[in-house]
Protein backbone atom coordinates (compact mmCIF):
# COMPACT_ATOMS: atom_id res chain seq x y z
CA UNK A 1 0.00 0.00 0.00
CA UNK A 2 2.95 2.32 0.57
CA UNK A 3 3.57 2.46 -3.20
CA UNK A 4 0.09 3.71 -3.86
CA UNK A 5 0.20 6.10 -0.94
CA UNK A 6 3.16 7.80 -2.60
CA UNK A 7 1.42 7.82 -5.98
CA UNK A 8 -1.75 9.25 -4.49
CA UNK A 9 0.19 11.90 -2.58
CA UNK A 10 2.00 12.91 -5.78
CA UNK A 11 -1.29 13.13 -7.69
CA UNK A 12 -3.01 15.20 -5.02
CA UNK A 13 -0.12 17.65 -5.06
CA UNK A 14 -0.17 17.72 -8.85
CA UNK A 15 -3.90 18.34 -9.12
CA UNK A 16 -3.78 21.07 -6.49
CA UNK A 17 -1.12 22.73 -8.62
CA UNK A 18 1.17 23.38 -5.66
CA UNK A 19 4.35 22.24 -7.41
CA UNK A 20 5.44 22.78 -10.99
CA UNK A 21 4.78 19.97 -13.44
CA UNK A 22 8.31 18.88 -14.25
CA UNK A 23 10.14 16.58 -16.62
CA UNK A 24 13.46 14.90 -15.98
CA UNK A 25 15.63 15.47 -19.10
CA UNK A 26 17.64 12.36 -18.18
CA UNK A 27 14.57 10.11 -18.18
CA UNK A 28 14.12 7.18 -20.56
CA UNK A 29 11.57 9.26 -22.47
CA UNK A 30 14.28 11.30 -24.21
CA UNK A 31 16.43 8.27 -24.86
CA UNK A 32 13.56 6.34 -26.39
CA UNK A 33 11.85 9.08 -28.33
CA UNK A 34 14.09 11.92 -29.47
CA UNK A 35 12.07 12.17 -32.68
CA UNK A 36 8.82 12.25 -30.76
CA UNK A 37 9.56 15.52 -28.98
CA UNK A 38 9.31 18.69 -30.96
CA UNK A 39 8.21 22.27 -30.80
CA UNK A 40 4.53 22.94 -31.36
CA UNK A 41 3.42 22.43 -34.94
CA UNK A 42 1.55 25.07 -36.89
CA UNK A 43 -1.68 23.43 -35.70
CA UNK A 44 -0.90 24.01 -32.02
CA UNK A 45 0.48 27.45 -32.76
CA UNK A 46 -2.86 28.35 -34.30
CA UNK A 47 -4.48 27.36 -31.02
CA UNK A 48 -2.18 29.71 -29.10
CA UNK A 49 0.70 27.43 -28.05
CA UNK A 50 4.13 29.03 -28.34
CA UNK A 51 6.43 27.69 -25.62
CA UNK A 52 5.77 24.13 -24.50
CA UNK A 53 7.33 21.12 -26.22
CA UNK A 54 4.91 18.62 -27.71
CA UNK A 55 5.29 14.86 -27.55
CA UNK A 56 3.57 14.04 -30.81
CA UNK A 57 2.02 10.57 -31.24
CA UNK A 58 4.89 8.95 -29.36
CA UNK A 59 4.80 5.23 -28.62
CA UNK A 60 2.58 3.68 -25.98
CA UNK A 61 5.70 2.39 -24.21
CA UNK A 62 7.10 5.92 -24.04
CA UNK A 63 3.88 7.24 -22.50
CA UNK A 64 4.03 4.56 -19.82
CA UNK A 65 7.70 5.26 -19.14
CA UNK A 66 7.05 8.99 -18.92
CA UNK A 67 4.30 8.45 -16.35
CA UNK A 68 6.58 6.17 -14.34
CA UNK A 69 9.35 8.79 -14.48
CA UNK A 70 6.92 11.38 -13.14
CA UNK A 71 5.89 9.05 -10.28
CA UNK A 72 2.29 9.22 -11.41
CA UNK A 73 1.73 5.48 -11.77
CA UNK A 74 3.03 1.96 -11.20
CA UNK A 75 2.83 -1.41 -12.95
CA UNK A 76 0.89 -4.36 -11.57
CA UNK A 77 1.96 -8.01 -11.67
CA UNK A 78 0.50 -8.51 -15.18
CA UNK A 79 2.29 -5.46 -16.60
CA UNK A 80 -0.81 -3.25 -16.72
CA UNK A 81 -0.44 0.40 -15.80
CA UNK A 82 -2.08 1.60 -12.55
CA UNK A 83 -2.92 5.25 -11.88
CA UNK A 84 -5.08 7.34 -9.58
CA UNK A 85 -7.28 9.98 -11.19
CA UNK A 86 -7.13 12.28 -8.17
CA UNK A 87 -10.08 14.17 -6.73
CA UNK A 88 -12.59 12.84 -9.28
CA UNK A 89 -13.08 9.11 -9.77
CA UNK A 90 -16.20 9.42 -11.92
CA UNK A 91 -17.91 11.83 -14.26
CA UNK A 92 -19.30 15.09 -12.90
CA UNK A 93 -22.49 15.71 -14.94
CA UNK A 94 -23.37 18.87 -13.00
CA UNK A 95 -20.16 20.44 -14.33
CA UNK A 96 -20.76 19.65 -17.99
CA UNK A 97 -21.75 22.53 -20.28
CA UNK A 98 -22.59 23.16 -23.93
CA UNK A 99 -21.92 26.45 -25.68
CA UNK A 100 -25.21 28.05 -26.69
CA UNK A 101 -24.88 29.84 -30.03
CA UNK A 102 -26.56 30.04 -33.43
CA UNK A 103 -25.80 26.37 -34.19
CA UNK A 104 -27.08 24.91 -30.93
CA UNK A 105 -29.68 27.37 -29.65
CA UNK A 106 -32.66 25.70 -31.32
CA UNK A 107 -31.19 22.21 -31.71
CA UNK A 108 -29.99 21.26 -28.22
CA UNK A 109 -32.47 20.15 -25.57
CA UNK A 110 -31.48 22.61 -22.84
CA UNK A 111 -31.99 21.16 -19.35
CA UNK A 112 -30.08 20.34 -16.16
CA UNK A 113 -27.87 17.99 -18.20
CA UNK A 114 -27.34 20.18 -21.26
CA UNK A 115 -26.47 23.38 -19.43
CA UNK A 116 -25.85 26.50 -21.58
CA UNK A 117 -22.51 28.29 -21.61
CA UNK A 118 -21.85 31.54 -23.43
CA UNK A 119 -19.48 31.74 -26.43
CA UNK A 120 -17.71 34.70 -24.85
CA UNK A 121 -17.04 32.83 -21.60
CA UNK A 122 -15.80 29.83 -23.60
CA UNK A 123 -13.30 31.94 -25.56
CA UNK A 124 -11.90 33.43 -22.36
CA UNK A 125 -11.69 30.05 -20.61
CA UNK A 126 -10.08 28.41 -23.65
CA UNK A 127 -7.40 31.10 -23.67
CA UNK A 128 -6.72 30.47 -19.98
CA UNK A 129 -6.51 26.69 -20.46
CA UNK A 130 -4.11 27.07 -23.39
CA UNK A 131 -1.97 29.53 -21.44
CA UNK A 132 -1.84 27.04 -18.56
CA UNK A 133 -0.84 24.16 -20.84
CA UNK A 134 1.69 26.35 -22.64
CA UNK A 135 3.47 26.96 -19.32
CA UNK A 136 4.13 23.25 -18.84
CA UNK A 137 7.46 21.78 -19.89
CA UNK A 138 5.61 19.51 -22.29
CA UNK A 139 2.22 18.40 -23.49
CA UNK A 140 1.17 15.14 -25.14
CA UNK A 141 -0.60 15.20 -28.48
CA UNK A 142 -2.57 12.22 -29.78
CA UNK A 143 -4.23 12.01 -33.20
CA UNK A 144 -7.05 9.48 -33.12
CA UNK A 145 -10.36 8.76 -34.82
CA UNK A 146 -13.93 7.80 -33.97
CA UNK A 147 -16.42 5.66 -35.97
CA UNK A 148 -15.32 2.36 -37.53
CA UNK A 149 -17.50 2.97 -40.61
CA UNK A 150 -15.29 5.06 -42.94
CA UNK A 151 -18.38 6.94 -44.15
CA UNK A 152 -18.61 8.62 -40.74
CA UNK A 153 -14.98 8.82 -39.52
CA UNK A 154 -14.25 11.71 -37.16
CA UNK A 155 -10.63 12.91 -36.76
CA UNK A 156 -9.79 14.03 -33.21
CA UNK A 157 -6.68 15.70 -31.80
CA UNK A 158 -6.27 15.20 -28.04
CA UNK A 159 -3.86 17.52 -26.21
CA UNK A 160 -3.24 16.38 -22.63
CA UNK A 161 -1.21 17.53 -19.66
CA UNK A 162 -0.45 13.99 -18.46
CA UNK A 163 1.07 11.15 -20.46
CA UNK A 164 -1.39 8.57 -19.11
CA UNK A 165 -4.36 10.58 -20.41
CA UNK A 166 -2.77 10.43 -23.85
CA UNK A 167 -2.41 6.66 -23.49
CA UNK A 168 -6.09 6.49 -22.48
CA UNK A 169 -7.04 8.30 -25.69
CA UNK A 170 -4.96 5.83 -27.68
CA UNK A 171 -6.66 2.93 -25.89
CA UNK A 172 -10.19 4.19 -26.34
CA UNK A 173 -10.31 5.73 -29.80
CA UNK A 174 -9.48 4.24 -33.18
CA UNK A 175 -5.76 4.32 -33.91
CA UNK A 176 -4.92 5.75 -37.37
CA UNK A 177 -2.52 4.02 -39.71
CA UNK A 178 0.87 5.61 -40.40
CA UNK A 179 -0.46 6.82 -43.74
CA UNK A 180 -3.48 8.40 -42.06
CA UNK A 181 -1.26 10.07 -39.45
CA UNK A 182 0.91 11.65 -42.16
CA UNK A 183 -2.12 13.36 -43.71
CA UNK A 184 -4.09 13.87 -40.49
CA UNK A 185 -6.35 16.92 -40.29
CA UNK A 186 -8.29 17.16 -37.01
CA UNK A 187 -11.97 18.00 -37.13
CA UNK A 188 -12.29 18.16 -33.32
CA UNK A 189 -9.77 19.15 -30.65
CA UNK A 190 -9.80 18.16 -26.97
CA UNK A 191 -7.76 20.22 -24.50
CA UNK A 192 -7.34 18.32 -21.22
CA UNK A 193 -5.74 20.18 -18.28
CA UNK A 194 -6.46 18.42 -14.97
CA UNK A 195 -4.35 20.77 -12.86
CA UNK A 196 -6.06 23.89 -14.21
CA UNK A 197 -8.68 25.03 -11.71
CA UNK A 198 -11.46 27.32 -12.87
CA UNK A 199 -12.58 30.28 -10.80
CA UNK A 200 -16.40 30.04 -10.87
CA UNK A 201 -16.99 33.76 -10.30
CA UNK A 202 -14.76 34.60 -13.26
CA UNK A 203 -15.30 31.62 -15.55
CA UNK A 204 -19.01 30.94 -15.16
CA UNK A 205 -18.54 27.35 -14.01
CA UNK A 206 -20.22 25.71 -11.01
CA UNK A 207 -16.93 24.84 -9.34
CA UNK A 208 -13.27 24.41 -10.26
CA UNK A 209 -13.75 21.42 -12.59
CA UNK A 210 -15.54 21.53 -15.94
CA UNK A 211 -16.18 19.81 -19.26
CA UNK A 212 -17.44 22.17 -21.97
CA UNK A 213 -18.32 21.38 -25.59
CA UNK A 214 -18.32 24.03 -28.33
CA UNK A 215 -20.00 22.54 -31.42
CA UNK A 216 -19.25 25.59 -33.57
CA UNK A 217 -15.51 25.78 -32.78
CA UNK A 218 -15.35 21.97 -32.48
CA UNK A 219 -13.36 22.16 -29.26
CA UNK A 220 -13.84 20.37 -25.93
CA UNK A 221 -12.31 21.89 -22.77
CA UNK A 222 -11.68 19.62 -19.77
CA UNK A 223 -10.17 21.06 -16.62
CA UNK A 224 -9.89 20.45 -12.89
CA UNK A 225 -10.48 16.71 -13.20
CA UNK A 226 -8.14 13.84 -14.02
CA UNK A 227 -10.98 11.37 -14.63
CA UNK A 228 -10.34 10.07 -18.12
CA UNK A 229 -13.98 9.17 -18.75
CA UNK A 230 -14.64 12.87 -19.44
CA UNK A 231 -12.52 12.56 -22.62
CA UNK A 232 -14.41 9.50 -23.83
CA UNK A 233 -17.89 10.81 -23.07
CA UNK A 234 -17.12 14.23 -24.53
CA UNK A 235 -16.72 12.71 -28.00
CA UNK A 236 -19.74 10.47 -27.44
CA UNK A 237 -21.81 13.60 -26.80
CA UNK A 238 -20.41 15.14 -30.00
CA UNK A 239 -21.46 12.10 -32.03
CA UNK A 240 -24.88 12.07 -30.36
CA UNK A 241 -25.39 15.54 -31.81
CA UNK A 242 -23.81 15.26 -35.23
CA UNK A 243 -24.85 11.79 -36.39
CA UNK A 244 -28.63 11.94 -35.75
CA UNK A 245 -28.92 15.67 -36.45
CA UNK A 246 -26.86 15.81 -39.64
CA UNK A 247 -26.34 12.28 -41.01
CA UNK A 248 -29.47 10.21 -40.24
CA UNK A 249 -27.53 7.74 -38.07
CA UNK A 250 -28.96 6.58 -34.74
CA UNK A 251 -26.28 7.02 -32.08
CA UNK A 252 -26.64 4.57 -29.19
CA UNK A 253 -25.31 3.99 -25.68
CA UNK A 254 -24.94 0.26 -26.16
CA UNK A 255 -22.50 -2.58 -26.65
CA UNK A 256 -22.67 -4.91 -29.65
CA UNK A 257 -21.50 -8.34 -30.73
CA UNK A 258 -22.01 -10.62 -33.72
CA UNK A 259 -22.51 -14.38 -34.02
CA UNK A 260 -20.92 -16.82 -36.40
CA UNK A 261 -24.01 -16.59 -38.62
CA UNK A 262 -23.63 -12.81 -38.90
CA UNK A 263 -26.47 -11.95 -36.49
CA UNK A 264 -25.80 -8.71 -34.61
CA UNK A 265 -27.04 -8.07 -31.06
CA UNK A 266 -27.20 -4.77 -29.15
CA UNK A 267 -27.06 -4.27 -25.37
CA UNK A 268 -28.40 -0.91 -24.12
CA UNK A 269 -27.77 0.27 -20.57
CA UNK A 270 -26.14 2.78 -18.25
CA UNK A 271 -22.58 2.24 -17.04
CA UNK A 272 -22.46 -0.63 -14.57
CA UNK A 273 -25.59 -2.44 -15.80
CA UNK A 274 -23.68 -5.08 -17.74
CA UNK A 275 -23.05 -3.81 -21.29
CA UNK A 276 -19.34 -4.63 -21.32
CA UNK A 277 -19.67 -7.87 -19.38
CA UNK A 278 -22.57 -9.36 -21.34
CA UNK A 279 -21.27 -8.38 -24.76
CA UNK A 280 -17.92 -10.10 -24.05
CA UNK A 281 -19.22 -13.52 -25.07
CA UNK A 282 -16.66 -16.23 -25.95
CA UNK A 283 -19.08 -17.61 -28.56
CA UNK A 284 -19.60 -14.28 -30.33
CA UNK A 285 -17.28 -11.63 -31.72
CA UNK A 286 -17.21 -8.29 -29.90
CA UNK A 287 -17.95 -5.24 -32.05
CA UNK A 288 -17.67 -2.77 -29.17
CA UNK A 289 -18.58 -2.34 -25.52
CA UNK A 290 -20.26 1.05 -25.14
CA UNK A 291 -21.00 3.37 -28.09
CA UNK A 292 -22.35 2.57 -31.56
CA UNK A 293 -24.13 3.99 -34.57
CA UNK A 294 -26.95 2.33 -36.55
CA UNK A 295 -26.97 3.41 -40.19
CA UNK A 296 -29.02 2.20 -43.15
CA UNK A 297 -26.46 -0.56 -43.76
CA UNK A 298 -25.66 -1.79 -40.25
CA UNK A 299 -24.01 -1.11 -36.90
CA UNK A 300 -20.54 0.36 -36.29
CA UNK A 301 -18.44 1.00 -33.20
CA UNK A 302 -17.50 4.57 -32.31
CA UNK A 303 -14.41 3.51 -30.39
CA UNK A 304 -11.25 1.43 -30.61
CA UNK A 305 -11.18 0.19 -27.03
CA UNK A 306 -13.11 -0.80 -23.92
CA UNK A 307 -13.59 0.91 -20.55
CA UNK A 308 -14.78 -1.74 -18.11
CA UNK A 309 -15.72 -1.61 -14.44
CA UNK A 310 -13.52 -4.01 -12.53
CA UNK A 311 -14.96 -4.13 -9.01
CA UNK A 312 -15.02 -7.78 -7.87
CA UNK A 313 -13.47 -8.81 -11.20
CA UNK A 314 -12.39 -12.46 -11.45
CA UNK A 315 -11.08 -14.56 -14.32
CA UNK A 316 -13.84 -17.09 -13.70
CA UNK A 317 -16.71 -14.59 -13.97
CA UNK A 318 -15.33 -12.34 -16.73
CA UNK A 319 -12.40 -14.09 -18.44
CA UNK A 320 -12.15 -11.76 -21.46
CA UNK A 321 -11.94 -8.59 -19.39
CA UNK A 322 -9.62 -10.16 -16.81
CA UNK A 323 -7.19 -11.37 -19.50
CA UNK A 324 -7.26 -7.97 -21.22
CA UNK A 325 -5.46 -6.49 -18.21
CA UNK A 326 -1.94 -6.71 -19.58
CA UNK A 327 0.79 -4.29 -20.77
CA UNK A 328 -0.89 -1.24 -22.32
CA UNK A 329 -4.07 -1.48 -20.24
CA UNK A 330 -4.72 1.25 -17.66
CA UNK A 331 -6.21 0.40 -14.27
CA UNK A 332 -7.78 3.37 -12.49
CA UNK A 333 -8.11 3.90 -8.73
CA UNK A 334 -7.45 0.27 -7.74
CA UNK A 335 -5.49 -0.97 -4.71
CA UNK A 336 -3.02 -3.83 -4.26
CA UNK A 337 -2.88 -6.59 -1.71
CA UNK A 338 -0.52 -5.44 1.04
CA UNK A 339 3.12 -5.82 0.15
CA UNK A 340 2.46 -6.85 -3.47
CA UNK A 341 1.62 -5.41 -6.86
CA UNK A 342 -1.30 -7.82 -7.31
CA UNK A 343 -4.63 -6.02 -7.65
CA UNK A 344 -7.27 -6.55 -4.98
CA UNK A 345 -10.37 -6.12 -7.13
CA UNK A 346 -12.63 -6.27 -4.07
CA UNK A 347 -10.95 -3.20 -2.58
CA UNK A 348 -13.16 -0.16 -3.23
CA UNK A 349 -11.56 2.10 -0.64
CA UNK A 350 -11.00 4.79 -3.30
CA UNK A 351 -14.18 4.28 -5.34
CA UNK A 352 -16.60 1.58 -6.47
CA UNK A 353 -15.96 2.89 -9.96
CA UNK A 354 -12.60 1.14 -10.38
CA UNK A 355 -11.98 0.91 -14.13
CA UNK A 356 -9.72 -0.58 -16.76
CA UNK A 357 -9.23 0.77 -20.28
CA UNK A 358 -7.65 -1.33 -23.01
CA UNK A 359 -7.55 -1.39 -26.80
CA UNK A 360 -9.96 -3.75 -28.55
CA UNK A 361 -7.11 -5.96 -29.72
CA UNK A 362 -6.57 -7.04 -26.10
CA UNK A 363 -9.72 -9.14 -26.63
CA UNK A 364 -9.10 -12.23 -28.74
CA UNK A 365 -12.62 -12.65 -30.10
CA UNK A 366 -13.33 -9.34 -31.86
CA UNK A 367 -14.93 -8.30 -35.13
CA UNK A 368 -12.43 -6.74 -37.55
CA UNK A 369 -13.37 -4.13 -38.60
CA UNK A 370 -15.70 -3.15 -35.73
CA UNK A 371 -18.90 -3.25 -37.78
CA UNK A 372 -21.95 -5.50 -37.89
CA UNK A 373 -25.14 -6.20 -39.78
CA UNK A 374 -28.62 -4.85 -39.06
CA UNK A 375 -29.42 -6.04 -35.49
CA UNK A 376 -31.51 -9.16 -35.02
CA UNK A 377 -31.81 -8.97 -31.21
CA UNK A 378 -31.79 -5.96 -28.89
CA UNK A 379 -31.46 -6.16 -25.10
CA UNK A 380 -32.42 -3.35 -22.70
CA UNK A 381 -30.37 -3.83 -19.51
CA UNK A 382 -32.18 -2.41 -16.51
CA UNK A 383 -30.69 -2.47 -13.03
CA UNK A 384 -33.94 -2.73 -11.05
CA UNK A 385 -33.04 -1.69 -7.50
CA UNK A 386 -36.48 -2.83 -6.23
CA UNK A 387 -36.25 -6.43 -7.43
CA UNK A 388 -39.60 -6.24 -9.21
CA UNK A 389 -38.75 -6.79 -12.88
CA UNK A 390 -38.45 -10.39 -14.11
CA UNK A 391 -35.08 -11.73 -15.31
CA UNK A 392 -36.14 -11.55 -18.97
CA UNK A 393 -39.15 -10.18 -20.84
CA UNK A 394 -39.98 -10.19 -24.55
CA UNK A 395 -41.25 -6.75 -25.56
CA UNK A 396 -43.70 -5.66 -28.19
CA UNK A 397 -42.70 -2.75 -30.41
CA UNK A 398 -44.88 -0.38 -28.36
CA UNK A 399 -43.40 -1.60 -25.08
CA UNK A 400 -39.90 -1.26 -26.51
CA UNK A 401 -40.54 2.35 -27.49
CA UNK A 402 -42.02 3.16 -24.07
CA UNK A 403 -39.13 1.60 -22.16
CA UNK A 404 -36.53 3.19 -24.44
CA UNK A 405 -37.88 6.71 -23.97
CA UNK A 406 -38.33 6.23 -20.19
CA UNK A 407 -35.11 4.26 -19.64
CA UNK A 408 -35.96 2.82 -16.23
CA UNK A 409 -32.74 1.65 -14.56
CA UNK A 410 -30.30 2.68 -11.81
CA UNK A 411 -27.11 4.65 -11.60
CA UNK A 412 -24.56 2.21 -10.21
CA UNK A 413 -22.24 3.21 -7.38
CA UNK A 414 -19.21 5.28 -8.36
CA UNK A 415 -20.01 6.04 -12.00
CA UNK A 416 -20.93 9.62 -11.11
CA UNK A 417 -19.63 11.84 -8.34
CA UNK A 418 -21.71 11.34 -5.20
CA UNK A 419 -23.31 8.01 -6.21
CA UNK A 420 -22.37 5.50 -3.49
CA UNK A 421 -25.12 2.91 -4.01
CA UNK A 422 -27.61 2.12 -6.82
CA UNK A 423 -29.94 5.05 -7.41
CA UNK A 424 -33.16 4.45 -9.32
CA UNK A 425 -33.41 6.73 -12.30
CA UNK A 426 -35.18 7.24 -15.59
CA UNK A 427 -32.44 7.83 -18.13
CA UNK A 428 -33.98 8.50 -21.53
CA UNK A 429 -32.63 6.17 -24.23
CA UNK A 430 -30.45 4.57 -21.51
CA UNK A 431 -28.00 7.46 -21.87
CA UNK A 432 -29.65 10.80 -21.06
CA UNK A 433 -26.42 12.26 -19.69
CA UNK A 434 -24.91 12.24 -23.19
CA UNK A 435 -27.86 13.30 -25.37
CA UNK A 436 -27.70 16.87 -26.67
CA UNK A 437 -30.91 16.50 -28.72
CA UNK A 438 -34.39 15.92 -27.35
CA UNK A 439 -34.86 12.21 -26.43
CA UNK A 440 -37.79 11.87 -28.83
CA UNK A 441 -35.36 12.41 -31.73
CA UNK A 442 -33.48 9.22 -30.82
CA UNK A 443 -36.68 7.34 -29.95
CA UNK A 444 -38.26 8.17 -33.31
CA UNK A 445 -35.14 6.95 -35.10
CA UNK A 446 -35.15 3.71 -33.08
CA UNK A 447 -38.84 3.20 -33.91
CA UNK A 448 -38.11 3.46 -37.62
CA UNK A 449 -35.15 1.08 -37.30
CA UNK A 450 -37.27 -1.48 -35.42
CA UNK A 451 -39.98 -1.41 -38.10
CA UNK A 452 -37.40 -1.80 -40.86
CA UNK A 453 -35.41 -4.58 -39.17
CA UNK A 454 -38.07 -6.58 -37.33
CA UNK A 455 -35.55 -7.06 -34.50
CA UNK A 456 -36.57 -8.87 -31.30
CA UNK A 457 -36.40 -6.63 -28.22
CA UNK A 458 -35.85 -8.04 -24.74
CA UNK A 459 -35.84 -6.42 -21.28
CA UNK A 460 -33.19 -7.90 -18.98
CA UNK A 461 -33.10 -7.20 -15.25
CA UNK A 462 -29.44 -7.09 -14.22
CA UNK A 463 -30.37 -5.63 -10.84
CA UNK A 464 -31.93 -7.13 -7.75
CA UNK A 465 -33.97 -10.26 -7.12
CA UNK A 466 -35.63 -11.37 -3.90
CA UNK A 467 -36.10 -7.86 -2.57
CA UNK A 468 -34.88 -4.29 -2.79
CA UNK A 469 -31.21 -3.29 -2.73
CA UNK A 470 -29.85 -4.16 0.71
CA UNK A 471 -32.32 -7.02 1.16
CA UNK A 472 -32.22 -9.08 -2.02
CA UNK A 473 -29.25 -10.15 -4.09
CA UNK A 474 -28.06 -9.18 -7.56
CA UNK A 475 -29.16 -11.31 -10.49
CA UNK A 476 -26.79 -14.20 -11.17
CA UNK A 477 -24.43 -13.38 -14.05
CA UNK A 478 -24.43 -17.06 -15.05
CA UNK A 479 -28.23 -17.17 -15.29
CA UNK A 480 -28.42 -13.85 -17.14
CA UNK A 481 -25.87 -15.12 -19.68
CA UNK A 482 -27.91 -18.30 -20.09
CA UNK A 483 -31.14 -16.37 -20.75
CA UNK A 484 -29.46 -14.09 -23.30
CA UNK A 485 -27.82 -17.04 -25.06
CA UNK A 486 -31.20 -18.77 -25.32
CA UNK A 487 -32.77 -15.62 -26.78
CA UNK A 488 -29.94 -15.24 -29.30
CA UNK A 489 -30.23 -18.87 -30.38
CA UNK A 490 -34.01 -18.69 -30.83
CA UNK A 491 -34.59 -21.16 -27.99
CA UNK A 492 -37.23 -18.93 -26.38
CA UNK A 493 -39.41 -18.90 -29.47
CA UNK A 494 -41.18 -22.16 -28.72
CA UNK A 495 -41.59 -22.01 -24.95
CA UNK A 496 -44.72 -21.02 -23.02
CA UNK A 497 -45.08 -17.42 -21.83
CA UNK A 498 -47.09 -15.89 -19.00
CA UNK A 499 -48.33 -12.31 -18.73
CA UNK A 500 -47.22 -10.07 -15.87
CA UNK A 501 -50.28 -7.99 -14.85
CA UNK A 502 -50.29 -4.19 -15.11
CA UNK A 503 -47.23 -4.06 -17.38
CA UNK A 504 -48.50 -6.87 -19.66
CA UNK A 505 -44.94 -8.15 -19.95
CA UNK A 506 -44.54 -11.52 -21.66
CA UNK A 507 -42.28 -13.72 -19.52
CA UNK A 508 -41.02 -17.14 -20.65
CA UNK A 509 -41.94 -19.82 -18.10
CA UNK A 510 -38.97 -22.03 -18.97
CA UNK A 511 -35.57 -21.61 -20.58
CA UNK A 512 -33.38 -24.41 -21.97
CA UNK A 513 -30.19 -24.72 -19.96
CA UNK A 514 -31.37 -22.46 -17.12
Amino acid sequence: MCIFFNVTKTLITFFQNKIPYFWNPNSKLTKMNDTGVKNPSADLTKLGFHHTAAHWNISREALIQSTLDLNLGVLNDSGAFCIDTGEFTGRSPKDKFTVKDALTENAVDWNNINQPYSPEAFDKLQAKVIAHLDKQNEVYVRDVMACADPNYTLNIRVVTETPWASLFADNMFIRPSEEQINSFEPEWTILCAPSFLAIPAEDGTRQHNFSIINFTKKVILIGGSGYTGEIKKGIFTVLNFELPHLKNVLSMHCSANIGNDGDTALFFGLSGTGKTTLSADPNRKLIGDDEHGWSDTGVFNFEGGCYAKCVDLTEEKEPDIFRAIKPGAILENIRFYDGTNKVDFENVSVTENTRVSYPLYHINNIAVPSVGTIPKNIFFLSYDAFGVLPPITKLTEAQAMYLFISGYTSKVAGTEAGVTEPQTTFSACFGAAFLPLHPTKYAEMLGRRLKESGANVWLINTGMTGGVYGVGSRMSLKITRGLITAALNGQLNGVAYETLPIFNFQIPTTCPGV
